[in-house]
């Protein structure tokens, strides 16, 4: 069965983009289909891929305003063989103002990808460090959330902003959400603060919410990857970034 999979937190920085990317690149290099949607006007992900934001003309944005014209497999992009992706643009902002006076605006994005699921195993959304209506989207059509968290001393009090915000969701717009669990991103176990921050959030965790083992740590591979269109599994099969990612869909699946 598909597993629709959201990447959200409310802070910036926490490597959600990385995650969802690269979560992706292991999945299908595991022989699973995976498609991307890029929920974030910042359209870091349809960059990571390489494509020019000036070549998207049609939109996630007008396929949620005018869903009757246009379908999730008007956008469909493929950009690997296993890997395929809606891609996006800055035009996505303006989908807050329109949705706002939208009927089911909360359910917009699942009724869309709802004609494509049985064409994957796996639907990943990567969203805006917000908690904006198009996240709000997501969540509603996602099964589970994956909650990146970066391991430093601020991150805690996103991840429980975000937290309450998903137990509001689960009550009034998706009750099947589950929270698959934190993903802690961008580790340097050469540091206190990121063993005290992580120790922290495994401690203000315990027993609430899975905390995954898996800890992607801070490369310059990783940052390199996506300037060359690549996943860090293509970009670097051998190096440990690609590792800790086979390590993180290997973990993801055995929570599913």
């Amino acid at each position: 069965m598909t597993k629709v999979i959201a990447f959200a937190n409310q802070k910036g920085g926490t490597g959600k983009t990385t995650s969802a990317m690269n979560a992706a690149g292991a999945l299908a290099e595991m022989g699973h289909d995976v498609l991307l949607i890029d929920i974030d006007p910042q359209a870091s992900l349809t960059l990571g891929f390489g494509i020019a934001l000036s070549k998207v003309e049609r939109t996630l944005h007008e396929a949620l305003m005018n869903p009757r014209e246009l379908t999730l497999d008007d956008l469909i992009v493929q950009v690997r063989e296993k890997i395929d992706l809606v891609p996006t643009n800055i035009s996505l902002a303006d989908a807050e103002l329109d949705l706002v006076s939208a009927r089911r605006r909360e359910d917009r994005l699942r009724r869309l990808i709802e004609p494509v699921k049985e064409d994957y195993d796996f639907i990943l959304l990567d969203c805006s460090p917000s908690l904006s209506l198009l996240v709000v989207n997501a969540l509603s059509a996602a099964d589970g959330v994956v909650i990146p968290m970066s391991t430093d001393y601020y991150s805690l009090a996103g991840v429980r902003l975000l937290l309450n915000s998903i137990d509001e969701i689960q009550y009034e717009v998706n009750p099947r959400l589950k929270i698959y669990g934190v993903l802690p991103t961008r580790y340097r176990a050469n540091t206190n603060i990121a063993r005290e921050a992580l120790e922290s959030v495994r401690q203000s965790l315990e027993g609430k919410v899975h905390v995954f083992k898996t800890l992607i740590r801070e490369t310059v591979r990783l940052t390199e990857a996506p300037a060359q269109n690549k996943t860090i599994t293509e970009y670097s099969p051998e190096h440990g970034s690609a590792e800790d990612y086979r390590q993180f869909a290997r973990e993801l699946l055995e929570q599913l």
